[in-house]
């Protein structure tokens, strides 16, 4: 099937087969992850749609894609309007499109491996109200008309040392019993990728960036585990590691483990764990409490052996990303530097320190229009050359063992206008209104993103994604629950120890983006005076902001001196270790202002 047309037609021929009246696809997989391997990337297979996030609809006469403000640019480029209608969440959702969409007695299919089961809820109500159902299927029809669909990973586990850790496996499983036996639980489902190798201290290569394995688990109340994984995807080092409290089983005999906890009480969670997991357990005979699974939230929280890691990390990709940043300074004028070329340079500057496992993500390598595109995937055909009078917009991050760091940079290549550079400093004091924000402990994330757009809104202005999302320690490059944005999140108490992103953009369709990327750590501060326990951030991040791109003038008093601590800072971390024409660039682009 050589066309996205083909795929189409050959799907709704299945349908027809499996007496389907349409069917659902996410980007998800089985572990409800943002972040699939090449087996789970249905959605990619079927309309070309290469972001991270999304959904579509396939009914006998027409089909939709479903996208947030992200890829409201991208997803038009990528998916054929002439097949697909482009609609946007949070704005509507699949649930109401098939509300209204969905003919009447109408057989809907979804894969309740690729759900939750709140999803499955409020499809299946929305349907009912239009005489329509919802069918769970058996088998895919996607992996049904997908010929040459890859087989999962079979890449073997890898152990997690607690010297990166800095906490044994034992030690957290514990910790899950003692929360078990305080809700009067016997056991806790684990199917988040993350949570799994956070949990067991190992790391996998079964996704791409994001050093996870597939695998699920059951932790009980007695601290002791059941881990299922395939087979030949363990080594005697990794079942030294486990230990006699970790049993492990073949990943295919997970399903039929859920029937077995008849008049127990079994911790799943909402949001993580699929609608067929909830499923079983129900049709086991278990009771079931919908709480957070318990890694989630001490997985934020990272541990000060995390944490010095964590800077370690962010010491060493700084070097890299400022030795980049040099490069384009001195090439990107010349002429003949494009977006493959500069995203393959920084990727071998990370190379060069030795210990770079992989990218966090692809990096985000936007010249010019192709920066407007938020979470935009150069390729071939979309290359563009790096052009005197642009902005050069640079997202990208690395893996390392002790941790894993994501920024972005905007560069003016050449003389910006002066709309360009009004904008990129609107951006600009957003990020440090947020940096410099004292706030009192129990504060949200949703409370802060006010302070990053605060700027741009007073100019009629803004930007289609979050603030900011938590990053994980050699894990997801975007961690839950912390997150700051007035949308799709953003009520998690922040705490000290989270790491989150500070993200403020900006976005001209056809012209130019802006963003602007540092982590920081969320810490405890000690104001004098202070009647409420005040935490803060600390940033982590240490790399040249583009002087060039500011109009000095819009920068008040406070944000100068912010600016040129920061500058400081990135000398003092990154200055020793590099030398050269690099430092000596290095230190003028870090001069005070």
């Amino acid at each position: 099937m050589s066309t996205y047309e083909d795929r189409l037609k050959a799907l709704r021929a299945q349908l027809v087969r499996d007496r389907l009246d349409g069917f659902v696809v996410p980007l998800t997989d089985e572990h409800m992850s943002e972040y699939v391997g090449a087996y789970a990337q249905r959605l990619a297979w079927l309309t070309g749609f290469q972001g991270s996030a999304g959904s579509a609809v396939v009914l006998p006469e027409e089909a939709a894609i479903f996208v947030d403000g992200r890829y409201t640019l991208q997803v038009r480029e990528q998916v054929d309007g002439a097949h697909w209608h482009y609609e946007s969440v949070p704005q509507t959702s699949v649930a109401a499109w098939l509300g209204k969409h969905a003919a009447a007695g109408g057989r809907i299919g979804y894969d309740p491996w690729l759900h939750t089961r709140a999803w499955v809820k409020a499809a299946g109500e929305a349907l009912a109200e239009r005489g329509a159902e919802l069918v769970a299927v058996d088998t895919n029809p996607v992996d049904a008309v997908w010929p040459d669909r890859p087989a999962p990973s079979d890449a073997k586990l890898v152990v997690h040392e607690d010297r990166h850790a800095g906490q044994s496996s034992a030690e957290k499983r514990q910790a899950m019993a003692d929360w078990l036996v305080g809700k009067h639980a016997d056991a806790a489902v684990l199917s988040a990728l993350d949570s799994l190798a956070w949990t067991f201290n190992i790391r996998g290569r079964d996704v791409e960036r994001t050093p996870v394995a597939l695998a699920y688990a059951i932790v009980h109340a007695d601290a002791t585990a059941d881990l299922y994984v395939a087979p030949e995807k363990i080594d005697e080092a990794v079942v030294k590691h486990l230990g006699n409290a970790v049993r492990v089983h073949d990943r295919a005999g997970f399903a039929d483990a859920l029937a077995g906890f008849a008049g127990k009480t079994v911790v799943a969670d909402p949001e993580r764990a699929v609608a067929a997991i909830f499923e079983a357990l129900d049709a086991g005979g278990a009771t079931i409490l919908p709480l957070r699974d318990p890694a989630v939230l001490p997985k934020a929280v990272k541990n000060p052996v995390e944490i010095a890691g964590h800077k370690a990390a962010q010491a060493r990709d700084g070097a890299a990303l400022s030795r980049f940043l040099h490069w384009i300074a001195v090439e990107a004028p010349r002429g003949g530097i494009d977006e493959l070329g500069a995203a393959a340079k920084l990727e071998a500057f990370r190379k060069e320190t030795g210990l770079l496992e992989d990218l966090s993500f692809d990096t985000i390598s936007g010249a010019g229009p192709n920066g407007a595109v938020v979470h935009y995937r150069v390729e071939e055909k979309t290359n563009r050359a790096i052009e005197t009078g642009s902005f050069y917009l640079v997202d990208s991050g690395g893996q390392y063992r002790d941790g894993t760091t994501d920024v972005t940079r905007t560069v003016a290549i050449g003389t910006p206008t002066d709309e360009m550079k009004r904008r990129f400093t609107l951006v600009l004091k957003g990020h440090i209104a947020l940096a410099r924000a004292q706030f009192p402990k129990g504060t949200r994330g949703g409370q802060l993103d006010v302070l990053a757009r605060q700027f741009l809104w007073a100019e009629g202005l803004d930007y289609a994604h979050g603030t900011g999302h938590g990053v994980g320690s050699f894990l997801s490059v975007h961690e839950g629950p912390q997150r700051i944005a007035t949308f799709g999140g953003g009520d998690e108490p922040l705490q000290p120890g989270m790491i989150l992103s500070n993200e403020p953009g900006y976005y001209k369709t056809g012209e130019y983006g802006i963003r602007i990327e540092n982590l920081v750590l969320v810490e405890a501060r000690d104001v004098p005076g202070a009647e409420r326990e005040m935490l803060g951030f600390a940033t982590l991040t240490f790399a040249p902001i583009d002087r060039h791109a500011i109009a000095v003038e819009l920068l008040t008093g406070e944000e100068r001196a912010w600016l040129d601590a920061y500058h400081a800072r990135v000398v003092e971390v990154v200055g020793p270790q590099i030398e050269g024409s690099a430092l000596d660039w290095l230190k003028a682009a870090c001069a005070p202002l």
